[in-house]
């Protein structure tokens, strides 16, 4: 029979990545829409910044993270203050972590897919007299389907196995911010391996039917093109 804390863990595991993903996928879409065409001088400063989760340890990132939301100063004092809001600690707190840290996954195959595209369908579309909402909603998202599928996917994997960002943001409180990545690590550290084996054998089938589908979809999606 399976554990109700298994359940739990799951669950919250997976509630997780899909708010986070849904998150990245809105902010993602305008920001890799800018980035593949901007000609501003800051685009290399925008996309280093982007790109910073790529190259830094989780750690790292989790302990500033730590201590810009910590509620004794700074920005997360005022964010108890006005709001109530205490991310440290907190299922919101590992969203946010999760959404910087997984930013990347998300803009990268965005802008890619963007850039991808011919500036002729672009230019055709504005001739129309269509408006930049308009072109972006109905002519470049239909057409880059396979990058947003890609980063949706791959933003929603890397989050169900973060550890050492949530692990720093939002500790191991059963129930609210425990995830599967650290309840794997505990029960090994317990020795009870025959539950970490439950939540890593449920994540590894999960993570490879999503990356099957995935693929299986790309693949039809490109023969519909020829």
């Amino acid at each position: 029979m399976i554990e109700e804390s298994f359940l739990s863990t799951m669950l919250l595991t997976f509630e997780l990545a899909g708010i986070t993903t849904l998150i990245l996928l809105i902010i993602g879409v305008p920001l890799g829409y800018y980035l593949a065409y901007t000609k501003n001088r800051l685009k290399p400063a925008i996309e280093a910044i982007v790109s910073m989760p790529l190259v830094l340890p989780p750690s790292v990132l989790g302990f500033y993270m730590l201590v810009f939301f910590s509620p004794k100063d700074g920005f997360g004092k005022w964010l108890e203050e006005m709001f109530d809001l205490r991310l440290v600690f907190s299922f919101e707190g590992l969203v946010v972590a999760s959404v910087i840290f997984s930013l990347p996954f998300m803009v990268h195959p965005l802008q890619s897919g963007f850039s991808a595209l011919p500036k002729n369908l672009i230019d055709a579309a504005y001739t129309l007299g269509k408006g930049k909402l308009n072109v972006l909603l109905k002519v470049l998202l239909p057409n880059i389907r396979p990058a947003l599928l890609t980063g949706m996917v791959i933003s929603f994997a890397h989050t169900v196995g973060e550890f050492g960002v949530v692990l720093m943001m939002g500790g191991n409180i059963a129930g609210e911010t425990r995830v599967a990545s650290i309840a794997i690590y505990d029960e090994v550290e317990a020795l009870n391996y025959a539950l970490a084996n439950q939540y890593a054998l449920t994540l590894f089938i999960i993570s490879f039917a999503i990356l099957l589908v995935v693929y299986m979809v790309n693949k039809q999606m490109l023969r519909s093109k020829f």
